[in-house]
């Protein structure tokens, strides 16, 4: 069936979209006792299908959630219990035939009836249950549906529903498909709402009528339809290919939110979220009846073991017999990404631990230039007594294209006579972008700020400048074949502020 979005959106860049930030790793069981048992995964979610959130799923909510919860028969194998390695297949549906004309129009859909695949996922987790791994499938994937030729992998939901959604996923991966979870991406809406919105930030414009979203870089706080429009878009480099990035990116947002001390120790909103969660999905119904248990396994996963990898594509432009735009997999490199996924080895590798020296300020002989200032977000504190100087460095800096989302704050000690750029592990290029663009600044790595970059600001301070970045080439029509999964954390998606 044919998208009403099907030719929104110039087509878009895997990197386009710069992370959506989280605070460093939240420190485990540091808390016991009821906070601790509350802090439970609740696999619901919206668009891109889930919402992994510890969330205070383990009250006596078993035959609640029982009673709530749809059961659909997927044909999927099943699981004896919720320990163990298993694979769940996450499909977004969308449905409109409840909505009014008014919700149409204010959702910018058209007015199709019936139901078709929005968003395809395929949820791992590990045997240990430590670790998640979300690989997103592109509804354009060209393939084999058992039965009834080639299509694009989102027509299998139409021509057979869920069981043959299943089985058209387990041929093209080579995984077991355990248990199925189908959500209402419409009900997406109302899971953003009762988490009270969420942070977003794009440094690239978008400019997309039939979403009514006009976005200029920055960071931006959404309710439920603006997040669904922002997920849902099209109108950037690489069409669908980058909508599953920003998916994955709203999906990180929402587990942060989850996470947060404002939902765990809110029970209004807890209770809001997990009713809305619940309300939003169908799943099957070994699942169904033992969804808590999972979820209190997983109570200990945090978004730094939450991992985003996409299947690697041999063309993004494949002409189809039928005349369609569809993609074509790396088969070898998708392969051996589900080998790795099945085998439970990690797809992300560790950060590079930062030098044990300061790196000497930005000269012409440091390394070229490789993040541009639209992909990097700064907090600006004042190291000096001069007031006002904290700000109009933040206003420098977003003149010259960098993000500073956050209002400037003030060091403790007032006695910065240089300029001082401190970073985390793994963000010295970002770093050297800065740099380079505060003439005489100071680049000194600080472990404890975990993926943060900071400006503190000297009394001897330059107005910053342009720079010149030598970014990777954006990705031709044909992929270049790779057996390296592209792959992130959940961490590393959310908005760096």
């Amino acid at each position: 069936m044919r998208d009403p979005e099907e030719d929104s959106g110039v087509h878009v860049g895997g990197d386009a979209y710069g992370s959506v930030r989280v605070d460093p790793r939240r420190v485990r069981r540091s808390a016991r006792g009821a906070r601790t048992r509350r802090r439970g995964l609740v696999i619901a979610g919206a668009l891109s299908c889930l919402v992994l959130g510890s969330s205070g799923v383990t009250w006596a909510l078993t035959n609640y959630a029982t009673k709530k919860i749809e059961a659909v028969d997927a044909g999927v194998q099943g699981s004896r219990s919720s320990s163990g390695a298993m694979n769940i297949l996450v499909v977004g549906v969308d449905k409109r035939d409840n909505l009014t004309r008014k919700q149409q129009n204010q959702l910018k859909l058209g007015r199709e009836t019936g139901e078709r695949t929005d968003t395809m996922m395929v949820i791992h987790v590990s045997e240990d249950h430590r670790k998640v791994t979300v690989v997103s499938l592109p509804r354009d994937t060209w393939t084999a549906i058992p039965g009834n030729g080639e299509h694009k992998i989102n027509a299998a939901y139409q021509f057979g529903g869920p069981k043959l959604t299943t089985r058209t996923v387990q041929a093209v991966t080579g995984l077991t498909i355990h248990h199925y979870v189908e959500v209402n991406v419409l009900g997406f809406i109302e899971v953003v709402d009762a988490l009270g919105g969420i942070s977003v930030c794009t440094p690239v414009p978008i400019n997309d009528p039939k979403t009514a979203l006009n976005l200029q870089p920055g960071t931006y706080s959404f309710d439920g339809v603006k997040a669904l429009a922002y997920a849902r878009t099209r109108a950037t480099a690489r069409s669908d290919l980058d909508r599953i990035d920003r998916q994955q990116q709203v999906i990180s947002a929402l587990l942060n939110q989850a996470l947060s001390g404002e939902t765990l120790t809110n029970p209004v909103r807890l209770a809001s979220f997990v009713d809305t969660a619940l309300d939003t999905i169908r799943v099957d119904d070994a699942l169904r009846g033992d969804l808590l248990g999972l979820a209190d396994q997983l109570k200990d996963v945090s978004t730094d073991d939450v991992t985003f990898a996409t299947v690697p594509l041999a063309d993004v432009d494949y002409k189809t017999p039928t005349g369609e735009s569809a993609v074509l997999w790396d088969k070898a490199a998708a392969k051996e990404l589900f080998r790795r996924i099945a085998a439970d080895e990690t797809l992300v590798k560790p950060s590079k631990p930062p030098k044990a020296t300061p790196t000497p300020t930005a000269s012409p002989s440091a390394p070229a230039l490789t993040v541009a200032p639209s992909r990097i977000a700064l907090t600006v504190l004042n190291g000096t007594t001069i007031t006002g100087l904290g700000a109009q460095t933040r206003a420098d800096l977003q003149r010259v294209g960098f993000l500073v989302p956050e209002i400037p704050g003030n060091t403790p000690q007032k006695d910065f006579d240089k300029t001082v750029i401190r970073y985390g592990p793994g963000r010295e290029d970002s770093a050297h972008t800065v740099a380079a663009a505060l003439p005489g600044a100071d680049l000194r790595p600080v472990e404890s700020l975990g993926d943060k970059i900071e400006v503190v600001v000297g009394r001897k301070h330059e107005r910053a400048k342009k720079v010149t970045v030598q970014e990777t080439a954006a990705p031709t029509a044909v992929a270049t074949p790779t057996a390296t999964p592209t792959a992130r954390t959940a961490t590393d998606n959310i908005c760096k502020k």
